[in-house]
């Protein structure tokens, strides 16, 4: 098999040249000759080492790791590619072997490498934490490869933090097995725009195009790709439909429609009727004007200036939100519309839940297209706390109110 490269150039990938007390190490993406499996994967990680040749370990680990149904993502090469040519050139520019993990000192090589990205690179804790998954799911995998005679690290029991109020006891006192090398996470909640926010940032958007795809992100949930690939398919005229007050959608990868969603997972959505109403007239008044642009029929509801799709990486999506959103006086990406979606949406299920069989969590997951329960918890934490605020702020109200009060008796 013939191996060919293209050399990573430009900013994004500065760090990819990596020179420590002279040794240089290399991340490079394959080319379409790098054929697996009779399949092209241009753009796939290789790591190589000063001397140019494959620093083999790291490379068998991509083709595992990367290739495997369970991650299958192109948005994964990257990440992975970095965190492995980060640790491998750290071990080559301090003279230290990636299998000597029994080193007869009290800092493993892990360890090292983490103080290292603290405390020398100054790197973020969350950086250091995702460099190090990668990197101690390379080294189990080694360990299943009978590589190495063990892991340069062990397991413990951590406390889960419960936190305050009503909803603390789900977590409070559990614990869960986490790799010792780890930093502890620090919890930090999603952002998301208060209800006077949104009316502004609705407010502030002039272009139709514009306003709509900010409409369905806040009235879905979808993820920019899913808004950029979302299907012209997918949108009818309510009033033509069963009376119902929200409208079934089912996210389908495989109907041939162009919808992109994470994993490739396919999933049924909800969205209100009014909601569908105004895809439906943007359809009617709006989209014609761009699909006249268009040498061809387009098959995604989103068009550019040009009458042609956003990129589907929604990228594009990303920079109409921000700008709409400095012309609020708001600093706003589309995941921030995400987390908005599903924060008031929860609030609003539990507040309503009386005599509704729907369990919040359960709709909030398989609106999201979460895989665990787990990533919609945080929205759990996050009303905990606004509930807690507006407690404390109540108090205060009460304190003001009744020192008033006393001062007037």
């Amino acid at each position: 098999m013939s191996w060919h490269w293209a050399w990573h150039t430009g900013d994004a990938n500065s760090e990819c040249s990596h020179r420590l007390d002279g040794l240089v190490m290399q991340l490079v993406s394959a080319t379409e000759d790098l054929v697996i499996g009779g399949l092209p994967y241009p753009g796939f990680p290789v790591l190589l080492w000063d001397s140019m040749d494959s620093c083999v370990p790291a490379n068998h680990f991509f083709r595992h790791y990367l290739l495997r149904g369970s991650i299958g993502s192109v948005k994964s090469w990257a990440p992975t590619g970095r965190a492995l040519y980060d640790y491998f050139s750290f071990l080559q520019a301090h003279e230290l072997s990636w299998d000597d993990v029994d080193r007869g000192e009290a800092k493993t090589l892990l360890a090292a490498y983490r103080d290292y990205c603290l405390r020398v690179a100054n790197l973020a804790r969350s950086t250091v934490r995702n460099r190090l998954l990668y990197v101690c799911e390379f080294y189990e995998f080694a360990h299943r490869r009978q590589w190495i005679a063990r892991l340069p690290y062990a397991y413990e029991a951590r406390r889960g933090g419960g936190g305050r109020g009503l909803l603390g006891h789900l977590h409070r006192g559990q614990h869960v097995s986490a790799r010792d090398v780890m930093p502890r996470a620090h919890r930090s909640l999603p952002k998301f725009l208060s209800a006077e926010q949104i009316k502004g940032l609705l407010a502030a958007v002039t272009n139709p195009h514009h306003r709509v795809i900010i409409r369905l992100a806040l009235g879905s949930g979808l993820r920019k790709e899913e808004l950029a690939t979302f299907p012209l398919a997918y949108v009818f005229n309510p009033d033509r439909a069963n009376p119902s007050r929200n409208m079934r959608i089912d996210l389908d990868p495989s109907d041939g429609n162009g919808i992109k969603t994470k994993g490739s997972r396919a999933r049924a959505i909800f969205i209100a009727r009014t909601l569908m109403r105004d895809l439906h007239q943007y359809v009617v008044h709006h989209r014609s004007e761009r699909v006249s642009f268009s040498k061809g029929p387009q098959q995604h509801l989103f068009l550019n200036q040009d009458g042609k799709a956003y990129s589907a990486d929604g990228k594009s999506l990303d920079r109409i939100v921000r700008l709409n959103g400095q012309k609020a006086g708001l600093r706003v990406w589309t995941h921030m519309l995400r987390h908005t979606y599903a924060t008031h949406t929860l609030v609003a299920l539990q507040r309503n839940r009386d005599g509704n069989r729907l369990e919040p969590l359960v709709f909030l997951q398989k609106q999201l297209g979460h895989a665990s329960s787990q990533s919609t918890l945080i929205y759990l934490h996050l009303i905990q706390e606004l509930a807690d605020k507006a407690v404390l702020a109540y108090d205060d109200e009460l304190d003001e109110l009744t020192r008033g009060t006393n001062g007037q008796a």
